[in-house]
């Protein structure tokens, strides 16, 4: 059964990436592909278990893809899908006006 999404579409993005962890992930993403160690390094202070609920959440919207190795031990890598990657114009966006707002409070 789909979820019904919300009117609003800032309603939409927000409830499909409105927190920080999830922003943070799509950052790491748009790089290039990350092991689930790779993105738990780089994202200072999540806990593995909240880190591995975004991604469920993330690949379940359709924002990212998971791939599975068939090794022991198991390889996981993760990547933005199409839909992810047509994200990065809101991050660039985001990127820009944090170093305009940086800099007015210098």
């Amino acid at each position: 059964m789909k979820q019904e999404l919300p009117a609003c579409p800032v309603e939409i993005t927000m409830s499909l990436i409105g927190d920080k962890w999830k922003v943070l992930i799509i950052r790491d993403l748009l790089t290039g592909t990350k092991r689930f160690g790779e993105l738990k390094k780089s994202l200072t202070g999540i806990s593995q278990k909240v880190l591995t609920n975004n991604l469920r959440q993330m690949e379940s919207s359709g924002l990212i893809l998971r791939k599975v190795y068939a090794e022991v031990p198991p390889k996981v890598e993760y990547s933005l899908s199409k839909t992810g990657l047509s994200l990065k114009p809101i991050l660039d966006s985001m990127v820009k006006w944090g170093n305009e707002y940086r800099i007015s409070k210098k």
